[in-house]
């Protein structure tokens, strides 16, 4: 379903609308599946970070915003749920501190624990929240501090659906509540322009990793008999109920604060991996950070001797072992159809990765001093490339699958200018402009991304080019619309997602339900690809728990 922005509303009874549907449903899925055929030639994925709706697009005309629980006075409406303490009860008399600090290291104005303090309990524009306590006027080009974004912190940040635990489970504690006025910005002119989606969903819970590794598999990754691995991978510790069975709820250590208001919270493990059968197979799962077992890497290589400078050590705890799961790059592969995922920085990562262990790195995760990426300490993050956690793509044994496959922002530069982009092109910024919060700003990622789709548009391929603009998770701060319950993999908060192509519904917003595998669904749907198993999982779940399975994107587009 889309909302032009000044909608002109046209009655019609219910009866008649359900008649239309039954006589039409099969001639309109078959009309856009030639639509589809027909008009879309390429689809282009460009993945940005960490940045929930209403945390950029809260005011936006037309979308489900801020305007649902604070009023034009930014007060509390009825329907704002407040932020309650960490017995699950207790309202917050106010927001806890920004612990650390809001503002992120070397950065001004400086914003500190102690300026934040005070805070009413409701969302927050982060710019002008400052002003009186800090004499600070924050801005999109401010770099604030990181938060949070973890796979069972951010479940029980939801709390079943009610987005009230945000500020109790936060690290950064009222920060989760801000909020920018992004209407100034390019992207925000692309969804004037273009559609906004306002009810899309990150496809896992928690952060970039997991979240990345959804977007190409619809799945989390195994760490096989992670409990006796020599390398020693974090396992979380989780509550149980009285039955053994693990609840998706980190064990709180005897040290953590009983209230947010006195500091953030201490877990007992807020490890990397499940518990073996948390997801009912008897298997551990990758749920947070881990690093990749090819170069580029967040893991230097044991040594470079002979091929072992392109590989990530293994004897180290965060180095995932090889995948095997099916993935999308599979599908298109056995279908003959051409795709590629384009990283930022990512030839200048991959030299940086080979070198001696005892080399400094220089692009990965590499900031400035103070940690914050900056042109020319461009933070290249290796955990955001996720085929190159495949055995598919081993430096060795399938050395003409990672040329032909994972390549640099550069080369996608070239091919769309030539009009040789593969049908299927995802890009990833490099942490300069990628938006996340703790090492990069906003305004730096939305010039970027903004002149990628000016150069897009300027493509021989443009016309028969579908673009979706979305980010890979919340990056720990809160929303206010519930995720549909899914599986236990996710959806997690909402988050942004812009469809620009000369194909769309222009100038509305689209409120189709959608998670980040719904830009699997539409590359399925197009090139006529076997279904991955986890979005099968994904919509019987969500079926099951009484909702509707995810859309595909066709809603945004004019197909038929």
């Amino acid at each position: 379903m889309t909302t032009p922005f000044f909608p002109r509303r046209t009655l019609i009874s219910l009866a008649a609308l359900l008649a239309l549907g039954a006589c039409n449903s099969d001639n309109t899925t078959t009309s856009v599946d030639d639509g589809l055929k027909a008009k879309v030639q390429n689809i282009v994925v460009i993945y940005a970070e960490n940045r929930s709706f209403d945390n950029l697009f809260g005011n936006f005309p037309g979308a489900n915003g801020l305007s649902a629980v604070i009023d034009a006075n930014g007060k509390p409406t009825a329907a704002y749920v407040p932020q309650k303490d960490r017995n699950g009860t207790t309202v917050l008399a106010t927001l806890p501190q920004t612990w650390g600090g809001v503002t992120a290291p070397g950065i001004s104005p400086v914003v500190t624990a102690a300026q934040s303090a005070g805070l009413a309990n409701q969302p927050f524009q982060v710019e002008t929240a400052f002003k009186a306590t800090a004499n600070a006027t924050l801005t999109t080009s401010t770099v604030t501090r990181d938060l949070y974004h973890r796979f069972f912190e951010n479940q029980m940040e939801i709390d079943g659906g009610k987005n009230d635990m945000f500020a109790a489970w936060a690290d950064a504690g009222g920060l989760t509540m801000g909020h920018f006025d992004y209407s100034g910005s390019a992207l925000y002119k692309l969804a004037q322009q273009y559609v906004l989606a306002d009810n899309f969903f990150e496809g896992a819970f928690g952060g970039s990793f997991l979240n990345h590794q959804y977007l190409i598999c619809a799945c989390a990754p195994e760490y096989p008999n992670a409990d006796t691995a020599a390398a020693k991978p974090t396992i979380a510790v989780l509550d149980t109920d009285s039955s053994g069975k693990y609840l998706p709820r980190l064990t709180t250590a005897a040290t953590s604060p009983a209230s947010a208001l006195d500091g953030p919270p201490v877990y007992v493990k807020s490890g990397n991996i499940t518990p073996a059968n948390y997801f009912g197979d008897g298997k551990f799962y990758a749920v947070n950070t881990m690093q990749a077992p090819y170069q580029p890497s967040g893991v230097a290589p044991a040594s470079i001797d002979g091929n072992n400078n392109l590989y990530a050590n293994t004897a180290a705890a965060t180095t995932l072992p090889p995948q095997t799961q099916k993935t999308i790059g599979d599908l298109l592969t056995a279908k003959n159809v051409s795709w590629a995922w384009y990283g930022g920085a990512w030839n200048a990562a991959l030299n940086d990765g080979t070198q001696d262990p005892a080399t400094k790195r220089t692009v990965i995760y590499a900031g400035n001093s103070n940690g914050i990426a900056t042109t020319s300490n461009v933070d290249f993050q290796p955990h955001h490339q996720p085929f190159n956690y495949y055995a598919a793509f081993d430096p060795v044994k399938h050395a003409g699958e990672r040329a032909s496959h994972l390549k640099d922002y550069n080369d996608l530069v070239a091919a769309a200018a030539a009009g040789s982009l593969p049908a299927v092109a995802f890009y990833k910024p490099e942490g300069v402009y990628n938006q996340h919060e703790g090492y990069a700003n906003l305004t730096d990622g939305d010039a970027k991304i903004a002149d990628l789709i000016a150069k897009l548009q300027a493509s021989p391929q443009w016309k028969n080019m579908v673009v979706v603009i979305t980010y890979d998770e919340f990056g720990g701060v809160w929303d206010h619309v519930a995720p549909p319950k899914g599986d236990l993999l996710g959806p997690g908060t909402r988050i942004p997602a812009i469809i620009v192509s000369p194909l769309a519904k222009k100038g509305t917003v689209d409120h189709t339900q959608y998670d980040t595998a719904s830009i699997l669904r539409l590359i399925t749907r197009r090139f006529g690809l076997d279904t991955l198993a986890g979005l099968a999982s994904r919509d019987n779940a969500l079926k099951a728990a009484g909702g509707t399975p995810m859309g595909d994107l066709t809603n945004a587009l004019n197909l038929q």
